[in-house]
């Protein structure tokens, strides 16, 4: 396990309370991509070259590093900042902001409300709406996580909708037979027609979400949109991706202005799940038919 480098350990609960107090953590975010890559191994018309050019595709926009700045009731959460590789523009994105990329992510706790900016195809969102109600049960076990002793705690949620991350690859193998005999029939009457690989994707109702918090950083704050325990979230785990905190600072000299964007179209987070939604089916219909081989470009509507 990577260790945090600790640039303070001044854990005194009048450094925690003073008026100017602000920390920095750096976290890491990696995705399993064994999902994915099952979905896309099934597909004929993909080479080996093509998948081994896929697979390092995914492997990049599946490991992210974000940076929390925070203080004593909120935070910004934001992806650091990197050139756009070739290919990142459009499509490519979009898909970035749907895995969790991409925008500033504020939480005030004591208001308990987020603010997220959200741009796609030229298209600016702001995402203003309250944040997640967490029922976390207070396991009782704990592990460190560098010089700090963290402590479990487990939820059971609602899985986002716009987030790309979330959904499995179907098992064909578990599907009865009639249901293997009606797919065959389908595709003996149909095989001029092309297929889309999002048809074997589904998107789970509930996930269950492990974190670990460290009570020594009494601050209601974590990575993305968690939140609500008695200590700094250290690391969390939804079963395919991963965060970790791999670099602690506290009290910086260095202060960083935290407060919400204010551009973008105000929007609730349904609303921008229904636009995902919207765009995705569009997605669909522009790759399923034939000779649409792999065009993925679609216009947002203004």
């Amino acid at each position: 396990m990577k260790k945090i480098i600790v640039a303070s350990i001044l854990m005194f609960s009048g450094f925690i309370n003073a008026q100017n107090f602000q920390g920095v953590a750096v976290y890491e975010s990696k995705t399993s991509t064994a999902d994915f890559m099952r979905g896309i191994s099934g597909n004929r018309e993909i080479t080996p070259e093509m998948q081994k050019q896929m697979e390092e595709r995914m492997k990049k926009m599946f490991e992210k590093t974000f940076v929390l700045n925070f203080d004593k009731t909120a935070s910004i959460y934001k992806e650091e900042e990197k050139l756009d590789a070739p290919g990142q523009q459009g499509g490519g994105r979009m898909m970035m902001s749907m895995m969790g990329g991409g925008g500033t992510f504020y939480k005030n706790a004591k208001d308990k409300q987020y603010i997220v900016d959200k741009e796609i195809f030229g298209k600016e969102f702001l995402i203003k709406d309250s944040l997640p109600k967490y029922n976390w049960k207070l396991e009782g076990e704990s592990k460190q996580i560098g010089n700090y002793t963290c402590f479990k705690a487990t939820a059971v949620v609602k899985v986002s909708e716009s987030d790309f991350r979330n959904f499995r690859f179907r098992n064909r193998n578990n599907e009865n037979k009639e249901d293997e005999k009606k797919s065959e029939t389908i595709k003996d009457t149909a095989k001029a027609k092309k297929t889309n690989f999002t048809d074997d994707w589904e998107l789970p109702k509930e996930n269950t979400i492990t974190a670990w918090y460290c009570p020594e950083i009494p601050v209601n704050q974590g990575p993305e949109n968690y939140w609500g325990l008695p200590g700094l979230i250290l690391e969390v785990n939804d079963g395919k991706t991963v965060i970790l905190c791999s670099k602690l600072v506290l009290n910086s000299k260095e202060k960083v202005e935290i407060k919400p964007a204010t551009k973008g179209k105000v929007v609730t987070q349904k609303e921008y799940d229904e636009t995902i939604k919207k765009k995705m089916e569009e997605m669909r219909e522009m790759n399923s038919g034939p000779g649409s081989g792999n065009r993925m470009q679609f216009r947002m509507s203004r």
